[in-house]
């Protein structure tokens, strides 16, 4: 494989926002309208809100973003491996990326919301592998079967 680069993105490029729609059409496919909690690409420009895309070449392999709520707690929005590039690492490596920025950030927890079920079960392997354990609803979530919340300490 070749190197993965991972930048800051402005949300303009046509392969990022092919991307994400990718993800909302997923994330609609697998979970209730009212259940899908996945930011759309004006809500990822929002301030607080900073998205990365991953690439190698031209060619786009991921993306996530971290939303800031408050001074010492991140989430983490919008994880999606392009599905060419499955299995490859992309997500470990963009979540590694997030981690280390949040860190970085000064925030002590890092937490987020994925749905539940059969589809959701390599993210809950993935976050699990990463050390987030789950939790309850954090800032404006509520219980909902389908949703799924986690979260990583980050006071160590």
């Amino acid at each position: 494989p070749g190197t993965m680069i991972i930048r800051i993105d402005t949300l303009t490029h046509p392969a990022v926002l092919a991307l994400l729609e990718e993800h909302l059409e997923h994330m609609y496919a697998t979970s209730p309208p009212e259940s899908v909690h996945a930011l759309d690409v004006e809500e990822l420009r929002a301030p607080g809100v900073t998205f990365w895309s991953a690439w190698e070449g031209d060619d786009i392999l991921g993306c996530g973003a971290l939303k800031e709520l408050d001074a010492q707690h991140g989430e983490i929005k919008s994880m999606r491996t392009a599905r060419a590039h499955l299995g490859k690492g992309v997500a470990s490596g963009l979540l590694q990326h997030l981690v280390a920025i949040a860190r970085a950030r000064g925030y002590r927890r890092l937490s987020l919301e994925t749905g539940t079920g059969e589809a959701f079960e390599p993210a809950h392997q993935l976050y699990l592998k990463f050390g987030f354990v789950e939790c309850g609803p954090f800032a404006d979530y509520t219980n909902d079967p389908f949703s799924r919340f986690m979260t990583l300490s980050l006071s160590d």
